[in-house]
């Protein structure tokens, strides 16, 4: 089975930094493309970054644009997330997906996710 297991999240001051791991293991393709998106409490899951194999094209939600930096690691088939000068706003549940599509920033397109991490930005 596939699995994308999300790690790094945590409780950060606001204008701190986190990164945000994704490993994934159990599956018999490549992905050809890896996201992250997030979700904050009573709010639609939103798309933060998106990175495909060759890492040519970075995808970015325009909230996070010029802070976030997605990257990807394909000899340990992980993708990470640098997350600088952080926000209350950025506060949500951070979600791994991957699939073989085109890199898109909608959550639908995509068939694999992981459990997800908390991110918590306050003073």
């Amino acid at each position: 089975d596939v699995q994308l297991v999300e790690s790094g999240g945590g409780l950060v001051q606001p204008g701190g930094s986190l990164r945000l791991s994704c490993s994934a293991s159990g599956y018999r393709y490549y992905f050809y493309c890896m996201a992250w998106f997030r979700q904050a409490p009573g709010r639609e899951r939103e798309p933060v970054a998106a990175l495909d194999s060759d890492e040519i094209t970075a995808e970015y939600g325009g909230s996070v644009a010029g802070r976030f930096t997605i990257s990807r690691d394909p000899d340990k088939d992980t993708l990470y997330l640098q997350m600088n000068n952080l926000k209350p706003e950025d506060t949500a549940t951070y979600y791994c997906a991957a699939d073989s599509v085109p890199c898109p920033l909608l959550a639908d397109e995509y068939n694999y996710w992981g459990q997800g991490t908390q991110v918590t930005v306050s003073s």
